[in-house]
């Protein structure tokens, strides 16, 4: 029976291919080819950093800390202040906005948002574009 099978060549025999059809791989890796050359430029987020310098000069320059309590009272360092004279104060502490270096906003637990956004705000408004935010962790 097994010879028989193997000696049949008829018409409707089919005939083993041995070859890949890599058509439909290559279309499928050029569309894909396609795809992340248009999605990878919009998925890359750039951030702007200042980075400190590599070496110093040996001058430490201790940031000015502005430092908010939750009754509202408004320090700069140790030294009291108001909003309203927040950007007179830092001009006479830290320097002109153009000279200034960091400087640092530090609110207490249970600030309200909107005193604190006005802090932010008003340092901007003087010129003063590099605030940082202290974060402490609370254990």
């Amino acid at each position: 029976m097994g010879a028989m099978l193997a000696a049949r060549h008829g018409r409707f025999d089919l005939q083993h291919n041995s070859t890949i059809n890599v058509t439909p791989f290559v279309d499928v890796m050029l569309v894909l080819l396609i795809i992340f050359m248009v999605a990878i430029p919009a998925a890359t987020v750039s951030l702007k950093l200042d980075l400190p310098p590599a070496k110093t000069n040996g001058q430490v320059v201790e940031p000015t800390v502005i430092n908010l309590q939750r009754d509202g009272a408004l320090f700069i360092g140790q030294a009291p202040t108001s909003l309203d004279a927040l950007s007179a104060d830092l001009r006479q502490v830290a320097g002109a906005p153009a000279i200034a270096g960091q400087i640092y906003v530090r609110a207490e637990r249970g600030v309200r948002y909107g005193s604190f956004m006005a802090v932010v705000s008003h340092l901007h408004a003087g010129g003063y574009q590099k605030v940082g935010l202290v974060n402490e962790d609370i254990s």
